[in-house]
């Protein structure tokens, strides 16, 4: 059992500004505790001779070749667009800035 103490629960939670109820802080204390000993569990199995992977499955390069294909006539979009100025899309300022 891993040694993970409801007062370091509540230590991170407040490093972290997040307030917690007790109820959270014992659920999150007992998950936490669980998390530790997965990871330490899989720490035992691990040996030096199997290798470090990302992936279980080996992948080579999947990605299909950039080849430049036909596009849509702009003038088209743009006519199909509710507002438009020159070659652009005009649309609602976000951001509040000029």
């Amino acid at each position: 059992m891993s040694d993970i103490s409801r007062d370091e629960v509540v230590e991170v939670a407040a490093q972290a500004c997040i307030d917690l109820t007790d109820a959270e802080i014992d659920q999150l204390t007992k998950e936490l505790k669980v998390i530790v000993d997965s990871v330490a569990n899989a720490a035992k199995v691990a040996t030096l001779d199997v290798p470090i992977t990302s992936h279980p499955v080996p992948l080579s390069n999947v990605y299909r070749a950039d080849v430049a294909g036909p596009s849509v006539n702009m003038a088209e979009v743009l006519a199909m667009a509710p507002e438009a100025e020159g070659n652009m899309f005009v649309v609602p300022q976000i951001l509040g800035e000029e």
